[in-house]
């Protein structure tokens, strides 16, 4: 099993990016699969999710109307699109899919917010 993120880098506030995450070794279409993210010295936190089909997503208060997490079943990958970014959304960047009692972590894309 592998879910392994992309798309992360140094980007000037108001700017945008997105995030690549791709998987492997499981049946992805049946998961659920979740972006989060964590700050230096801080608790990872939940950022967005979006069901097995794609037809239902849900983001945190914090990104809700900037951020989009979307999915491709037949590419194995989930994405997520980030604008207007702030930085107070510098962190690393994970992905988590989950179906059941199964669930797996990507190892992180970090993401810089910075003039």
């Amino acid at each position: 099993v592998q879910l392994v993120e992309s798309g992360g880098g140094l980007v000037q506030p108001g700017g945008s990016l997105r995030l690549s995450c791709a998987a492997s070794g499981f049946t992805f279409r049946w998961y659920t699969m979740s972006w989060y993210r964590q700050a230096p010295e801080k608790e990872r936190e939940w950022v967005a999710n979006i069901n097995s089909v794609g037809g239902n997503t849900n983001y945190a208060d914090s990104v809700k109307g900037r951020f989009t997490i979307s999915r491709d079943n037949a590419k194995n990958t989930v994405y997520l699109q980030m604008n207007s970014l702030k930085p107070e959304d510098t962190a690393v960047y994970f992905c988590r899919a989950e179906y059941f009692t199964n669930a797996y972590w990507g190892q992180g894309t970090q993401v810089t917010v910075s003039s």
